[in-house]
């Protein structure tokens, strides 16, 4: 491999030369070898979008400074950057300074170097150009905030939206089927299958809602603040016009935060939207662990649904075909809860000025975004969309089910009631015969009252 040799404050670094990257992150390269976690690509694209906004806001305000030409060179780097032609020359771990700050550099670095060959010439210094009116401190909650932003409304938002409609789809086409509900894992008194399917849509609907409401806190920017709030070596007005640019760059409504001393020290718009994560997990599992209950069997479990077949579901047992879609979904959410253990923590780490703990609390975040998009995309094309009631089952255990005798309460009583369902399961015989046998209604009295359609 070929190496240029590239220079820092702490002196020379070997940089291989087929790389934008220069000396700091050549050094973090170095010294953080630690597992595979590479910062997130939204994290990147993050910093793509907020370099660029930077040096327009820059051009507006020092334009002595910030030359038409520089930005020219920074935002044409910047685009490939957002457009992820770069990914390969950001090759830095999420174990690395708290802060962020070598992804910063990084993201300097890769722009700079870039730039000066879309320039043709050394125009353009990493630091006094790329990172004009900026600090790691106050750069990189500024990336987490817009890369969660348009993770939340880009990705996943769309996605919960088309299971929501697979749902109301479901309903209309299972409005007149009743069944047996259940309460504890045992029979309770009869529900539509349509009103049980409209349970998993409002869960999905209240998470949504959920997730709109942190938006807000999470569409206000640090940048501004520099290094612990003040805006040292920023020029007035920098933030309220960098967040104008991101705005116009992302078509989403970002604000400069209201106070920077809180925007650069504590996460918490981060801890509370990710606990609306961790309600959408909760919820999906929920509604993944309904699903392969109701399908279990096919002829030995409750089989009151049937779900697509997808792949063979056992290497030993032939014709074997497992809830696999389920499955996935509930390890998705499995890991998005433990995801929001590391999210608050990182958080609380906000010491003095500064939040050293960045890189993991929106590696997880992210993470969570990431999979609950993924996989409630495969859980609706590849497992709810292909729900089918199998009517004749749920007819045959709604009519077995010995809670039906809740409709006899009000004619014969709560006592006379369980002794009468008490009787039919201890006996086998239905719940007509035990009332009858013990002289609590006539069977036509029975046949008048005891309608279980009508129950739900």
């Amino acid at each position: 491999m070929e190496y240029r040799m590239e220079r820092d404050s702490m002196g020379e670094v070997r940089v291989p030369a087929d790389r934008y990257w220069g000396a700091q992150t050549q050094r973090s390269y170095q010294n953080f070898a630690i597992g595979v976690e590479r910062m997130p690509v939204e994290i990147v694209r993050a910093f793509g979008i907020l370099k660029k906004a930077a040096a327009i806001a820059n051009h507006e305000l020092r334009p002595e400074r910030m030359t038409a030409e520089k930005l020219a060179a920074i935002a044409q780097a910047c685009d490939e950057v957002v457009s992820g032609a770069l990914d390969e020359h950001f090759p830095l771990v999420v174990w690395q300074t708290g802060s962020g700050t070598q992804s910063n550099m990084n993201a300097n670095e890769v722009i700079a170097n870039r730039g000066n060959e879309l320039a043709g010439g050394k125009l353009l210094h990493p630091n006094d150009d790329v990172n004009m009116s900026q600090s790691s401190n106050d750069t990189f909650p500024t990336a987490m905030h817009i890369a969660a932003v348009l993770g939340i409304e880009d990705r996943l938002m769309p996605q919960m939206r088309r299971l929501i409609e697979t749902f109301r789809r479901l309903e209309a086409e299972n409005e007149g089927v009743v069944k047996s509900g259940r309460t504890h894992l045992q029979d309770a008194t009869p529900i539509r299958f349509s009103q049980e399917i409209s349970g998993w849509r409002g869960m999905v609907e209240v998470s949504l809602g959920m997730l709109e409401a942190a938006l807000p806190g999470l569409r206000r920017l640090a940048l501004g603040g520099t290094a612990v709030g003040t805006g040292l070596n920023c020029p007035k007005g920098f933030d309220t016009a960098v967040a104008r640019a991101v705005s116009e760059l992302t078509g989403k409504p970002f604000t400069t935060a209201p106070n920077k001393f809180h925007a650069l020290t504590s996460k918490d718009e981060l801890v509370f939207a990710h606990g609306a994560l961790k309600a959408l997990a909760a919820n999906l599992m929920k509604i993944a662990n309904d699903v392969r209950w109701l399908a279990s069997g096919p002829r030995c479990g409750l089989g009151e649904i049937r779900i697509p077949e997808n792949e063979p579901g056992s290497s030993i047992m032939p014709g074997k075909v497992n809830p696999t879609q389920c499955e996935s979904l509930t390890m998705v959410a499995v890991q998005v809860m433990a995801n929001d253990v590391a999210v608050g923590m990182a958080a609380s780490q906000g010491n003095f000025e500064l939040n050293v703990f960045m890189p993991v609390c929106i590696y997880n975040f992210l993470q969570s975004v990431r999979l609950l998009s993924d996989g409630i995309a495969s859980f609706n094309d590849h497992c709810v969309s292909g729900i089918v009631a199998d009517r004749e089952k749920m007819r045959s255990n709604l009519h077995n089910s010995l809670m039906l005798v809740t409709a006899l309460n009000p004619y014969i009583g709560y006592d006379n009631a369980a002794r009468t369902a008490k009787k039919a399961y201890a006996e086998g015989i239905s719940l007509k015969e035990a009332c009858v046998a013990l002289g609590y209604l006539t069977p036509e009295k029975f046949d008048e009252v005891f309608h279980p359609e009508q129950m739900a």
